[in-house]
C-alpha cells in the first residue's frame, strides 16, 4: 500500500540553528518520541525527547549533533517495512526521504497502525489459526494449498515464531468448518498450535486426559 498519502508536514521541523528551547516547545505541544532535525532541506537525524530535555535550552541543535538518531524510510517503502522501522526504533514519528535524501515530511505511527487494522487480515470475517512445522519442512504454497483444498482462501499469513528448528505460522482464512481444515493440516505433518472449540481432535485429547486423570486418582 502506498504511504505517500499519509506523509505529513503539519509541524515545523527544527533546523540545526534552532535553539533547544524551541524544540522543547514542539515536544510540549505534540506527544512525539522524537523530532526530525534538518539543515536546509537535508535530513540530519532525529532527536529523542528524553535527550532534548537535558540539553541547555539556549544552545542550537547543531551543538548536539552527536545525539541524533539516523532512522528514516523512503516514500516508496511498503507500509509493512515502515511499521517494522517504527518498532525497531521505538518511535512514534518517522521521517520520510526521497531518493536524493531530501526531507519530504514524516509519518505518525497511529496512521500506519490504522492501515493494518483496516486490512483484510483483521477486517474480513474468518478465523485465525496457528500451525507449526520444521523450519525446512513448511512452505507457504503448501499452506495455501491446504486452505484452498478446504474451500476457502488465505486472507493473510506471517511467521509468528521460530524456535528449536520449528516455525510457527499464523494465518487467517475465510469462514469454513474448521475441524476439517485442522485435520488436513495434521495429515500434512503440521501441528495445530492454537486452540479452537471446533477442533474435535483437541476435544478428544482433553476427554482422554480427563479420563486418565480420573483413573490415576482412583
Amino acid at each position: 500500500m502506498n504511504i505517500q498519502p499519509f506523509i505529513l508536514n503539519e509541524v515545523k521541523i527544527p533546523q540545526f540553528h534552532t535553539p533547544v528551547a524551541e524544540v522543547l516547545e514542539i515536544f510540549n505541544d505534540h506527544p512525539y518520541s522524537h523530532l526530525p532535525i534538518k539543515q536546509g532541506e537535508t535530513y540530519m537525524g532525529c532527536i529523542p525527547v528524553a535527550d532534548a530535555r537535558i540539553f541547555e535550552p539556549d544552545k542550537p541543535m547543531e551543538d548536539y549533533q552527536y545525539a541524533l538518531e539516523g532512522f528514516f524510510v523512503r516514500d516508496t517503502d511498503n507500509w509493512i517495512d515502515v511499521l517494522h522501522n517504527f518498532s525497531k526504533n521505538d518511535s512514534n514519528i518517522m521521517p520520510v526521504l526521497d531518493d536524493d535524501n531530501l526531507f519530504l515530511g514524516y509519518l505518525e505511527l497511529q496512521d500506519i497502525m490504522n492501515l493494518f487494522t483496516e486490512s483484510p487480515f483483521l477486517n474480513n470475517p474468518g478465523g485465525i489459526l496457528v500451525v507449526e512445522k520444521g523450519v525446512k519442512d513448511y512452505s507457504f504454497s503448501e499452506i495455501c494449498q491446504i486452505v484452498e483444498s478446504n474451500g476457502t482462501h488465505v486472507l493473510g499469513a506471517f511467521i509468528s515464531g521460530t524456535e528449536n528448528d520449528r516455525t510457527q505460522i499464523t494465518l487467517k482464512t475465510g469462514s469454513i468448518p474448521f475441524n476439517a481444515l485442522f485435520q488436513t493440516f495434521r495429515r500434512y505433518g503440521y501441528e495445530v498450535v492454537s486452540q479452537h472449540s471446533e477442533d474435535s481432535f483437541s476435544s478428544s485429547l482433553e476427554d482422554r486426559s480427563r479420563y486418565l486423570d480420573k483413573y490415576l486418582n482412583i
